[in-house]
């Protein structure tokens, strides 16, 4: 079987220029890419695997012949050329929130539930950054020994949000170092040296549609619908990682020994838990590395059968472009992308 040709929309945004480093460092194989972004990006020059493509803007038929297609912009983008996409005949993998609970799109993280893949129907979903990592570390101990309730509290970067905030981020940083005014137009409140609860419009329940989105994916990633999730999701002034406070609750009693060797043992976890050298998780740390890490695990002292853990990952990577490229690659290990042609290999 060829290599499939495929075409990145949103190119050159915080998510796809991660994405593009890393089809590079994995080696993912294509015959021909498109590069795809908004207006203003349109002509700009950028090497692949070594050649050098020009940004476009998404026309009519800009997906015929191609095999896959990595969307991610904004939601807006994602429900106006996913269908497009998929109706061409592409498998669209796409980063938004548009499709995420739709019944007959799987939602993917691949270490955990990469058998879904096989009921796609054009469309498939990642995960929100922040259920990513979550479901991660606690699907192993899933497995092993039901979880019956998650309490989260998030502490997420501004790269979440896009370039536009991490360059908020660092004016308003300089200038208040520097006894300056500063301005904002990204968040509602200032986040140099501040935090705040508030990540994504305040729903009729109080929770925030960031703090509902990790419910319900999480419920639907690990096929537990009635588990029981709250979350509360803070912003805080890091550039890069999210890095989460866990409380989980268990059917049967389970020791922090056991968790970190199950943990340890799964795809893309890293245990990183020696509090006698102050080894943890850190969000600078974890920024650039693909895998997530948990450490602090110990007993939850308020609740019979629970524990209580850190966990932290780059939020560009497998919260978003790595997980959407290694969904990629289990499609084609399980022969779901059929390539239609094999010109211009990159």
């Amino acid at each position: 079987m060829g290599a499939p040709s495929i075409a990145v929309v949103g190119t050159t945004g915080a998510v796809g220029e991660v994405f593009l480093s890393i089809l590079e460092q994995r080696g993912f194989p294509f015959s021909s890419i498109r590069l795809f972004a908004s207006e203003r990006s349109v002509g700009k020059r950028i090497t692949v695997a070594g050649q050098e493509h020009v940004v476009e803007t998404v026309g009519e038929g800009a997906f015929d012949n191609t095999d896959v297609v990595f969307i991610s912009a904004s939601g807006a983008v994602s429900r106006a050329l996913a269908p497009v996409a998929a109706a061409s005949g592409a498998l669209v993998i796409d980063d938004s929130s548009v499709f995420r609970m739709e019944p007959s799109v799987p939602l993917i993280v691949p270490e955990v539930n990469a058998g879904d893949l096989e009921d796609h129907r054009g469309i498939v979903s990642i995960p929100n950054c922040s259920t990513t990592p979550l479901v991660m570390c606690l699907y192993p101990l899933h497995l092993v020994n039901p979880i019956r309730r998650i309490v989260v509290d998030t502490y997420q970067s501004v790269s979440g949000t896009g370039r536009a905030a991490v360059e908020e981020l660092r004016g308003q940083s300089e200038n208040l170092l520097q006894g300056l005014p500063i301005s904002r137009s990204v968040y509602p409140h200032q986040i140099a040296f501040n935090a705040f609860p508030h990540i994504e419009p305040f729903q009729d329940n109080g929770y925030t549609n960031e703090e509902m989105k990790m419910r319900n994916e999480t419920r639907k990633i690990m096929h537990a619908p009635d588990l029981a999730v709250s979350a509360t999701c803070v912003r805080i002034p890091v550039y890069v990682s999210h890095s989460e406070a866990l409380h989980v609750e268990f059917t049967h009693p389970i020791s922090p020994h056991e968790a970190r060797e199950l943990m340890a043992a799964f795809p893309g976890v890293h245990v990183q838990d020696d509090l006698d050298s102050n080894t943890y998780p850190m969000p600078w740390e974890a920024a650039g590395n693909d895998d997530v890490y948990v450490g602090r695990v110990r007993q939850d002292i308020s609740i019979p059968n629970g524990l209580a853990m850190w966990i932290v990952s780059d939020n560009l990577r497998k919260g978003a472009a790595l997980n959407a490229l290694q969904i990629a690659e289990e499609a084609v290990s399980r022969e779901l992308v059929h390539p239609r042609q094999t010109a211009g290999a990159g």
